[in-house]
């Protein structure tokens, strides 16, 4: 085994230099080629999904979608950016999202930006290639190139070839993929829709455990590391490194949701209560971005009914298999903590039930990522809007742990809140898991982590449009969508759905955008 990763390495290393010289035509064909590669794998890669993880075949669409589709469109909007993408960068604020008439109207209601760090974009009209101001061979003479060291998550199975996209085509390093071994099975979908690249060494995948991953950080000739995984196994990286090397790293997060009171009718609190059961249910729980503690305002006169509509949700929401490893510990450990915890369904040696945990008193559900279907509630002293965002910005910025992700669900302006907030990635009635699925957005911890305490991480990903020193990404989205979101558990038809997607990705034409219609109308 260790013969073919050496073996792996001394390629990458012999077409470190030639990737460099690699032009914007050639990877614009590279990248067209894979997505054809992607479509070819998209169906069986769900379906071995599902198998995998024990789950009911009806969650094919839901395994279609963050895997095959995720992907495609982030080989789409890297097109796109190659041949000359602009936006409005204005205020240090790069409005990204959506930038095409197809975009426009899928998502009619929706804005996506990208805020930058203070000084890294001045208001003008630019051209979202990372330099702003030249063209994609310039930004290639700055770049230093090497090998980049992807270690691959275990979870979503879109997020191993998204994190190696973002090194090959924004940082310009050929890539070292290792696969997680709770999804190794994905690696050979990989290496099929891959294989363009994979052929001319610019990217190369192999297996293994613990040991592997140890070698391969340990190895002279892997210039950096990204990790997505557990702030364990970033600190026990950092240590076992012989000299330092630049790690980027996304590292989870206690993703809070953030409740605003308001006058919110019977419809809208079914509709947000089936959102955010949805948050908690995708993937069994096994998302860094799932729903862990939803904040209320205690004085909210809708507040015991909005909590009794989730129980609702949850309580008719079928189990799904635990398939990933330590959820049984972790849950117990919360179940431990707090006896008011109120389960919806059966533990069984496979099953870790959703589970409700109303007004906790401690902090511990606020700084331990459950990592499996809990959803904790804390209410804070507040009756009105305006009371709550003053309360609820510092709340979450400081006794909530990890600042990858938040969700923010209101009818009332929140921009102030949205500019405070200290996350990397902000959803405003939108699941944050959707700012993930927007490859134009950037991907990552808010800036600032160090070694010393880590949260979640340092660095970004995703990033379509290559843009310099990004802060934060904040999707905004309808208080409530006329059609059911691709990321609601009870979508009636998100196979289809996705199927048209991908296929809208592969040939953006109106024919393939109108499939793309009539599919999410029938969800």
């Amino acid at each position: 085994m260790f013969t073919q990763i050496e073996c792996a390495i001394d390629l990458l290393d012999s077409r470190k230099s030639a990737w460099l010289q690699v032009k914007t035509a050639a990877r614009i064909d590279y990248l067209k080629r894979c997505m054809q590669g992607v479509m070819a794998v998209a169906e069986p890669w769900a379906i071995a999904a599902c198998e995998a993880k024990g789950f009911d075949p009806k969650w094919v669409g839901e395994e279609y979608l963050t895997g095959a589709v995720a992907t495609l469109t982030m080989l789409r909007a890297i097109v796109r950016t190659l041949e000359g993408r602009t936006a409005k960068i204005e205020n240090n604020i790069a409005r990204v999202f959506p930038d095409n008439w197809f975009d426009r109207l899928l998502w009619f209601g929706f804005r996506g930006e990208v805020w930058l760090d203070r000084g890294a974009a001045e208001d003008a009209e630019s051209p979202l290639n990372s330099s702003r101001v030249g063209d994609f061979e310039s930004r290639q003479v700055s770049q230093t190139g090497g090998i980049a060291l992807v270690l691959g998550a275990g979870n979503v199975g879109a997020t191993p070839p998204l994190d190696a996209i973002h090194k090959l085509f924004a940082e310009n390093q050929v890539v070292l993929l290792k696969m997680n071994p709770v999804n190794a099975y994905v690696g050979k979908f990989l290496e099929q829709a891959f294989e363009p690249l994979i052929a001319d060494g610019f990217l190369q995948i192999v297996y293994g455990g613990a040991d592997v991953g140890a070698f391969l950080c340990q190895h002279p000739k892997i210039a950096t590391i990204h990790i997505t995984g557990s702030h364990h196994t970033y600190e026990a990286i950092v240590q076992s490194l012989p000299q330092p090397k630049p790690i980027t790293s996304e590292l989870g997060c206690v993703t809070p949701v953030l409740i605003v009171p308001g006058d919110w009718s019977e419809s809208e609190l079914s509709y947000q209560a089936r959102h955010v059961a949805s948050m908690v249910v995708n993937n069994a729980s096994f998302n860094c971005v799932a729903a862990q503690v939803i904040v209320t305002a205690s004085g909210w006169k809708l507040r015991d009914r909005f909590l009794d509509l989730i129980r609702e949700e949850l309580a008719k929401t079928p189990s799904r298999n635990a398939y990933y490893p330590g959820a049984q510990q972790r849950y117990q450990t919360f179940l431990d903590r707090y006896p008011q915890a109120e389960i919806f369904g059966t533990r069984t040696e496979a099953i870790v039930p959703w589970t409700f945990i109303p007004n906790i008193e401690d902090d511990y559900a606020l700084q331990n990522e459950a990592f499996c279907g809990v959803l904790a509630e804390a209410s804070l002293d507040a009756t009105t809007a305006e009371e709550f965002l003053d309360r609820v910005v510092p709340f979450a910025n400081e006794k909530i742990w990890g600042n990858l992700s938040c969700v923010i669900l209101s009818k009332s302006n929140v921009e102030d809140a949205v500019a405070n907030l200290k996350y990397g990635a902000i959803g405003v009635n939108a699941w944050s898991a959707a700012n993930f699925g927007v490859p134009q957005l950037t991907w990552g911890a808010y800036p600032g982590n160090d070694a010393n305490d880590i949260q979640s991480g340092q660095g970004f990903v995703h990033n379509a449009c290559f843009l310099d020193r990004p802060q934060k990404s904040v999707l905004y989205a309808p208080f409530r969508m006329p059609l059911t979101p691709v990321w609601f558990a009870d979508h009636r038809n998100l196979l289809n759905c996705s199927r048209c997607f991908a296929r809208l990705q592969i040939k953006p034409t109106w024919g393939n955008f109108a499939q793309v219609v009539i599919a999410a109308i029938q969800g």
